[in-house]
């Protein structure tokens, strides 16, 4: 298992899969089209049933049961793409055998060194085999590592059929890290009656809550006049901008808040003297704290407009998902099986909530309850993103041994 682990993801991640929000196609960007035919004929070729590419970009198989029992069917999901906060292009994965627990260079030339220094997590690995970028890229573990988790168990329960299961689907889908990854998802078509994304980081991992999530995207209109003459007419759409900022809690921001507690995030801030751009995100694990925080962003712009004029900004605020805890806890069960099927495998579940959302934060609203579980990586979206291979090991395992206590249980 460990060879074909290895293999199966450094294959994966070299194909450039970063989403693209400009994009209004499904997928937004031809790489992901790469990896998911790669995948459909891979899914073909180990045994999977079933296997559909649809136009949207969501790629489906089947397990079929090997048992006379009644078991409710279960899926599987990961997500193709990869981040855009950092480059995913040329991706070159380094192999660290029986790592020794020191710092890691990653690019010589270029003096890239992951340290323990920095990264304290990396005691948590001595001895284990690590798969880490060249300093140039991310890795893409974020989530083809789930991608390659899934496949391998379901090829491993194809090779075992002396292990009893029921129907087992899986699904590979686009767009996830733009927020668009169930948005075509067909849940009729999956018909699953649970479902576990397989999303997560460290060993253990185990989260069935979620950020309430919205993004707000705020236009603010100038008047640029020669500097010279601007008295009383130059407006300066940047400064109002600053303003804006100025008004929002200053400790409610990611940098500065952890566990359950919300925070406004300015992702993006472009601008002149005549337009400037912001673009937000905003999070809480509470629904009526998460409205209150929206309320805010408003009230905020409605005070600027009333200071400024009527116009000056418009604000776009759309809601992305919500917590899936409201889902999840009535089924909760399925939580359960994980943690147990965890145990099993003296893995300790480290049961928290997500402070971001997954596939599974929209996937629970949609009528599938979805929870999501560990892959083994560490540091996502960045140059010092890395994943345990033996960890790997222990969440291809998970994904098997939730599949057989569901049937035991039934």
């Amino acid at each position: 298992m460990r060879e074909e682990l290895i293999q199966r993801f450094t294959s994966y991640v070299k194909v450039d899969t970063q989403s693209n929000e400009a994009s209004e196609t499904c997928p937004s960007t031809e790489g992901q089209w790469t990896l998911l035919r790669m995948l459909e004929a891979e899914l073909k070729e180990i045994g999977m049933q079933e296997v559909t590419l649809d136009e949207n970009g969501y790629l489906m198989a089947t397990l079929p049961s090997n048992t006379d029992k009644d078991v409710p069917t279960i899926g599987f999901l990961a997500h193709v793409d990869t981040a855009t906060d950092f480059t995913g292009k040329d991706v070159k994965p380094q192999l660290v055998e029986n790592y020794d627990g020191g710092d890691i260079t990653l690019n010589e030339s270029l003096k890239v060194i992951m340290t323990t220094k920095d990264f304290p997590n990396l005691a948590d690995y001595k001895g284990h085999t690590l798969i880490t970028t060249d300093g140039t890229t991310l890795l893409g573990a974020d989530n083809k590592a789930g991608v390659t988790e899934i496949m391998t168990a379901m090829a491993y329960l194809i090779k075992h059929p002396e292990i009893k299961h029921g129907k087992v689907r899986v699904a590979f889908t686009p767009d996830e890290e733009i927020g668009r990854g169930p948005h075509k998802f067909d849940v009729e078509a999956f018909n699953a009656k649970y479902a576990y994304t397989v999303d997560g980081g460290p060993l253990g991992e185990l989260e069935y809550e979620s950020f309430n999530a919205a993004a707000a995207k705020i236009t603010i209109k100038g008047n640029n006049i020669h500097p010279g003459s601007a008295k009383d007419k130059m407006v300066n759409s940047m400064k109002i901008a600053m303003e804006l900022n100025s008004k929002l809690p200053a400790q409610e921001a990611p940098e500065h808040t952890e566990g359950y507690e919300g925070f406004y995030h300015l992702i993006s801030f472009t601008g002149e003297v005549e337009q400037t751009k912001l673009y937000y995100i905003i999070r809480d694990h509470d629904r009526e704290i998460f409205n209150n925080r929206k309320a805010t962003m408003e009230k905020i712009v409605a005070q600027l407009n009333e200071k400024y004029g009527e116009g000056t900004l418009q604000l776009e605020l759309n809601d992305q998902y919500y917590n899936m805890k409201e889902k999840i806890v009535p089924v909760f069960e399925i939580v359960e099986i994980a943690k147990e099927a965890m145990e099993s495998l003296d893995i300790k579940p480290l049961i928290k909530p997500i402070r971001g959302g997954t596939d599974g934060s929209q996937l629970s609203y949609m009528g599938l309850p979805t929870p999501n579980i560990f892959t083994g990586g560490e540091n996502f979206h960045g140059k010092f993103e890395f994943i345990s291979v033996d960890n790997m090991i222990q969440a291809t395992n998970t994904i098997v041994e939730i599949t057989k206590l569901f049937e035991q249980r039934a």
